[in-house]
């Protein structure tokens, strides 16, 4: 059962400490095994020479994987990261990101996606990241 962009939006409200939900992360899409994010633009979030943070970019990913993981159980599961990789492949200037999360495999007790990390408007993406979790609940 696939949540809808508001539930998802609940989620995101109750469930992340307070310097995440200070990235101003929205949900754009849900699907079956899938969820999209957006992640404004924000001065905050430029680092010298203007481009995003990768720490802004990676707890970006990191956050889309869990409403994918809630998308695709049909609701919040207390979950926990086991390992993110990220590569950033261009720097994002001025513009908001698009964040999509994919899951590749959910388990009983894991879960693995590919997240997909492109600027507004951009034809490739900025960033790629995988990450596996641990359903414990």
């Amino acid at each position: 059962m696939t949540l809808t962009t508001a539930e998802a939006g609940k989620i995101l409200a109750d469930s992340f400490a307070p310097w995440v939900l200070e990235l101003g992360l929205s949900v754009e899409e849900t699907g079956d095994l899938r969820a999209v994010l957006r992640l404004p633009w924000s001065d905050r979030l430029a680092r010298e020479g203007g481009g995003m943070s990768g720490q802004a970019l990676m707890a970006a990913a990191d956050t889309a994987t869990v409403i994918a993981v809630s998308s695709a159980r049909g609701g919040f599961v207390p979950m926990t990261t086991v390992q993110q990789s990220t590569s950033f492949m261009r720097a994002v200037v001025g513009a908001d990101v698009l964040v999509d999360a994919r899951i590749t495999k959910l388990g009983k007790r894991m879960a693995f996606a590919d997240i997909t990390m492109t600027a507004q408007g951009a034809p490739e993406p900025a960033a790629r990241a995988s990450t596996v979790y641990a359903l414990l609940g």
